[in-house]
């Protein structure tokens, strides 16, 4: 069952703000979503399981809400709106994740990306769970199981393979700022009968992005000469006026959708405001959906 949804991402708040921060973040995307004309449109949020990563983060990172406590929270605020998230397994062993994973499952959430360790860590370490071998284990649990699917890494191409014969059955991008995707999944099409959903993840970059560098970390791969270009676009984003903005991310989805809508694969949106929900980045969303939506296909 494809998700074919609209998604947006929303960080769970620091635990020192909780339940202020998190009836303020329901409150700004229902305002948000009515401002720029899409109301009822976005149809689940995707929150993420942060987990502390390098001493480097241009953003620190305070202890945050769980998802599930931050879900409960602003689930009674967003009618019709169901959820998303992503769960680090390798730190949980198979009986804890699978109690972990039925109450995510029972208390909305449809989608549930399985993801490892942080970059401090190597893949393989952590006591508990592999992603790839919770793919299968936990496939009567959720349904749609989701992994994370960076076209610009080397090797990506049979790591997604992999992930898919394990019963991977949506893959949630990282952040896209070129059309490297579009190559990706024609290559992947070619060569695999496998036709996951992908959620095509689309971030708004604002000015202050510039001074304070937190897109250009969570997309970098030292060495990656393709990603140089895309913290190079994130800069010339940033630097830009809004309208002109709108009109780059706007033409980068263009070149997206047009290269991958007819590969065979269920496409899906997910969208990211990184330093906050804002109405400046529902117009640049709304401006997207206006040339392809998954709800008007």
């Amino acid at each position: 069952m494809s998700l074919n949804t609209i998604a947006l991402e929303l960080v769970p708040p620091n635990v020192e703000r909780g339940r202020e921060q998190a009836m303020e973040d329901a409150e700004k995307v229902l305002r948000c979503s009515a401002e720029a004309g899409l109301a009822g449109r976005i149809r689940h949020v995707m929150i993420p399981g942060m987990i502390e990563e390098d001493g480097d983060r241009p953003i620190e990172m305070k202890p945050k809400l769980d998802v599930l406590d931050f879900w409960n929270m602003i689930r009674p605020e967003l009618p019709g709106i169901k959820g998303l998230c992503t769960q680090v397994t390798a730190f949980m062993d198979e009986a804890t994740l699978r109690g972990r994973l039925t109450e995510l499952r029972d208390s909305g959430f449809e989608g549930i990306a399985f993801v490892g360790v942080p970059r401090t860590l190597s893949d393989g370490e952590g006591s508990g769970v592999a992603p790839t071998d919770a793919l299968s284990i936990f496939d009567q649990v959720v349904e749609n199981r989701g992994v994370i699917l960076i076209p610009t890494r080397e090797g990506e191409h049979g790591r997604f393979n992999f992930k898919c014969d394990r019963g991977a059955t949506y893959g949630m991008t990282q952040l896209l700022y070129s059309d490297a995707i579009v190559g990706f999944l024609k290559e992947f099409a070619a060569s695999t009968d496998h036709r996951p959903e992908i959620l095509l993840s689309f971030g708004f970059v604002p000015k202050v992005e510039n001074r304070v560098g937190l897109i250009n970390w969570l997309i970098q791969d030292p060495g990656n000469e393709a990603v140089a270009r895309e913290q190079e676009f994130v800069r010339t984003l940033s630097d830009t006026d809004p309208a002109g903005r709108r009109r780059l991310m706007t033409d980068l989805y263009k070149r997206v959708i047009d290269g991958v809508a007819d590969l065979g694969f269920p496409l899906s949106v997910h969208f990211e405001s990184t330093y906050g929900v804002n109405t400046a980045a529902f117009e640049t969303l709304a401006e997207m959906l206006a040339y392809w939506s998954p709800d008007k296909p």
